[in-house]
Parts: structure tokens; sequence; C-alpha cells
């Protein structure tokens, strides 16, 4: 008998640990987000792609080695007046090549120093998806909490409006209340029924998108870190080295840390030195060549040469192309003034992405304050309104109203409480230090597993991130 409990004992916990659905953290879902994104891969393939190309500049640097062969066979042999073999009946010929050109001008070697600088720029442009993913990770994260948060209000505001009619049909009875006061608590909460209905259906498309953006395809739960629900962290600790948290030190961490302004850069320089590859067409080219061939003829020729070795040197300077190298140096050079507009106003639009959340983080905290005393005072009146209508003191409006004010202190406080949160991740953002905040904060090798960084290295960021890609 015992062995048939324990038995069942057992399978009972392994159901019910089989139907358990998984709980994730916030950085849980970035580790996620970041392993399976469809955009993130994209990105790393643009940079294995960039890798490919410093390897196509490099063979332009190395001279090319080819085998060359052929057979020809002819309808007949064909011998001079003077009765020499001059043709064969078939012949075949085969060896080996070198060629290599270069330009006088050394474009070759600016153009592998260019594919090298794309490399850089491609794991900047990785780092910037990466981070910018991850914070649209966090704004449905806090959109799906703020949801929650809202349906946990419907659902108090249903208990409450709920023993608010019964105290009302209670009144009614013993004649202390019109029937005019339960009517009216019956449709308040015909109201908050309806509204707890529409949030959690809101809920649960909110969680579909967590799962969309996430990629999570089993049932899962989110669950509120501890990390996340400290809305008091002081604004010395956001950002290291901004302890005023002054936005002209944000401004200043924005210009040295964001990833698009770093690749913007490089892209600056990529675009001087493709001017002067352009202009090293004008310059000569000169190419250099090594044949070894071997030839046999049935029958051999008298003229045959068995084996031939010989080498070339060729210069090549065209004068005149049509007009062709003037377009593409005036196209080179507008392409490098673009990118040097595209530069400027990139660190003007980030200067004001920096400015515009430091105002939000500072408006989201003052608002925070005020909606805590709010929901205070919302709390209390509601309390001392309800013992005041059991005691006959209030009527049924003015329970309703304080019902009123103290849902609605509630869900802005709710709006209030997660908006902070978010303004404290878009500061991150807008600085360019939210995926580094979210690496320091990993034990050693987490994210290695995920792909985000190698093992070793913890000190560069863009080091972490080749390493991953080389994975």
């Amino acid at each position: 008998m015992k062995k048939y409990f324990f038995i069942c004992l057992i399978a009972l916990c392994l159901c019910s640990r089989a139907g358990a659905a998984t709980e994730y953290t916030l950085d849980a879902l970035y580790r996620i987000a970041l392993e399976r994104s469809e955009k993130i891969k994209i990105s790393a393939e643009d940079l294995y792609i960039a890798i490919t190309g410093k390897e196509k500049a490099m063979s332009f640097l190395l001279p090319q080695l080819s085998a060359v062969g052929g057979y020809t066979r002819y309808r007949d042999s064909k011998t001079s007046d003077s009765g020499m073999l001059i043709q064969p009946d078939e012949a075949a010929s085969y060896g080996l090549r070198l060629d290599q050109s270069m330009s006088l001008s050394g474009r070759e070697i600016t153009a592998f120093k260019i594919s090298k600088d794309n490399i850089e720029k491609s794991k900047f442009d990785l780092f910037a998806v990466k981070e910018a993913y991850m914070f649209i990770v966090s704004n449905a994260y806090y959109d799906y909490l703020k949801t929650k948060k809202i349906v946990d209000i419907s659902k108090a505001n249903v208990e409450r409006l709920t023993k608010h009619k019964n105290a009302a049909a209670t009144r009614l009875k013993v004649g202390e209340v019109t029937k005019t006061a339960l009517l009216r608590a019956e449709a308040e909460l015909s109201g908050a029924q309806s509204d707890l209905i529409k949030t959690g259906n809101f809920m649960k498309l909110r969680k579909a998108v967590i799962a969309r953006i996430v990629g999570i395809n089993e049932d899962f739960e989110v669950k509120e870190d501890s990390e996340s629900g400290n809305a008091g962290n002081s604004s010395e600790e956001i950002i290291e080295g901004c302890q005023l948290l002054a936005v002209e030190c944000l401004k200043e961490k924005a210009d040295s840390e964001r990833a698009e302004l770093k690749s913007a850069s490089l892209q600056k320089k990529i675009a001087d030195d493709t001017v002067r590859v352009v202009h090293g067409t004008y310059w000569p080219t000169v190419s250099v060549e090594g044949v070894y061939q071997k030839r046999k003829e049935t029958p051999e020729t008298t003229s045959i040469v068995r084996d031939n070795i010989y080498g070339g040197l060729k210069f090549n300077f065209p004068f005149f192309e049509g007009g062709l190298r003037d377009a593409q140096v005036k196209e080179a050079g507008a392409k490098k003034r673009q990118t040097a507009l595209a530069y400027e106003d990139l660190k003007k639009s980030v200067g004001i992405e920096v400015e515009s959340a430091y105002l939000d983080f500072i408006t989201q905290k003052g608002v925070l304050q005020s909606l805590e005393d709010q929901y205070a005072f919302a709390k209390d009146n509601y309390n001392a309104v309800a013992r005041q209508f059991e005691y006959g003191l209030a009527n049924s409006i003015d329970v309703m109203d304080a019902n009123t004010l103290l849902v609605t202190a509630e869900r802005q406080l709710a709006d209030a409480t997660y908006n902070y949160r978010l303004s404290i991740l878009m500061i991150k953002r807008t600085t360019g230090v939210l995926l580094k905040s979210v690496m320091d904060s990993e034990p050693a090798g987490l994210l290695d597993q995920q792909g985000i960084c190698s093992k070793t290295e913890k000190t560069s960021i863009s080091n972490k991130l080749i390493g991953a890609v080389d994975k």
C-alpha cells in the first residue's frame, strides 16, 4: 500500500512540475531575445559579410595562381613544301600561370584597410541593433507588468463594489437606503466587471507580444525581478561617471559610448579612404605574370617547344576613359560629404534623445512621488467613506466617488511606477550603456552561452561581439 502511495505522490509531483509555466525575469528575456531575434541574426550576418569582404580585399594583394590546359584535334596533319611537318594530328598543352596586378597608387592596400574598418563598423552596428532590441523587450516587459497591475486593480475594484452592493442590499432590506442606491451599486459593479474582462484580454495580448518579440513558444509567466522593482533607485547610481545625472554629462557619455556614433565615425573614415581609392585610378597599373607551359603533339612538328617558362611585365596607364574616372571621383567626394553631414545630424539627434530621456526621467520621478501621495490619500478617503456608509453617515454616491478616485489613483500610480522604471532604461539606452550594464550584471559565462560575448574578455565589448560571431 505504501509503495503505491509513494508512486502516486511522485507522479503527482512530476505532473505538477511539468504543468508549471516557466517564469522569466527581464534579464532572462534579454538573453533569450538576443539569442533568437531574427533582426539580431541579420545584423550578425552583416558582420560576417564584412569579414568576408576583408578576405576578398586580401585576395587582391596576393598573386593569382591558375592551371591552364587545352587539347586540339585537327582533321589532318600539314606539311610544308619542303616536307617538314608544321601541323600535327592532335596537340595538347598544360601548365601553371602566376599573375599579379598592383596599382602604383597602392589603392589595393587602402581597400584592405577599408575592409578592416568595415568589420569594426559592423561590430558597432550589431551592438546598436542589440541595444535597440533590448529596449523593445524592456518596453514590452513593462507594458505587460503595467497591464497585469491594472488587472489586479480591476479585480480589487470588483471585490470592493461587490462588497458595497451587498451592503447596499442589506441596508435596503432594513429601509435605510432607497433602491436607487442598490441599482447604482449594481451598475458600478457591472462596469467594473466589464473593465476586468477588457484588461484581462489586453494582458493576454501583451503576453503574446512578449512571446513574439523574444521568441518564446511555450507557456510562460513574466516575473517582476528585484532589480526592475527598485523604483527608488537613486539618480547617482543610474549612469556610471555621471554622479549628478546632469544632462550635459549624459550627452558626453552618449558621444563616447553610443555605438551608432562610433559606426558613423568609422563610416566617415571609410568615405575618406574610398576617395583615395578612386583617385588611385589615375595612377598606372603594373602587372606581373609568370608561366610554365608544357606541350605535346602527335606527331611532333619540327618547331615544337616541349617545355617553356617565361615571365612578363605589363604597364597600363589609361589616358582617356570618357570621363568615367572624373565622375567616380566626384561621386566619392559627394558620398564623403554625405557621411560627414550624416554624422553631424546623428550626433545632434542623439543629443536630443538624451535630453528627452533625461527630462522624461525627471518628469516620471516627480509624477511618481505625487501619485504615491495621491494614492495614499485616495485609499484613506475610500476607507473613511466606506465606514461612514456602513453607519449611515454617507450615501452610495459618496462611496462611488471615493472608489472612482481610488481606482484612478491606483491606475495612475501603476502607470507612473513602470514609466519611471522604463525611463531609467531609456537613459541607459540613449547613452549607449544598456547592453554593457546588463553584461556587467550577468554571472561570468552566462552571456557567453547566449552568444553575446567571449568567455575571457570582459573589458572590450567589441571584442566580445566579434568573439560571438566567430563562434
